[in-house]
């Protein structure tokens, strides 16, 4: 489905602005209790995570742990 997008300039009505509560690669690099689980992920995500841990010298899944963790936080 390689449909051109059309823009137009007209108003796009009200708009929120929501505040960045994810935190920084560097932040998901914590260390927690955990509980094993088996997931399905998109390969573009596990390489963003597989490249983002190598620069902090740490473990992609760790990453993707904490990143859970604090949506979860944000969430209650």
């Amino acid at each position: 489905m390689k449909r051109k997008i059309k823009y137009t300039d007209e108003p796009i009505g009200k708009v929120k602005v929501i505040s960045d509560f994810l935190p920084s690669p560097e932040e998901l690099a914590l260390k927690d209790e955990t509980v094993k689980v088996t997931i399905a992920l998109s390969k573009a995500s596990v390489e963003f995570f597989k490249k983002e841990a190598t620069k902090y010298n740490t473990q992609y899944q760790k990453m993707i742990r904490r990143l859970l963790d604090e949506y979860a936080a944000h969430q209650s």
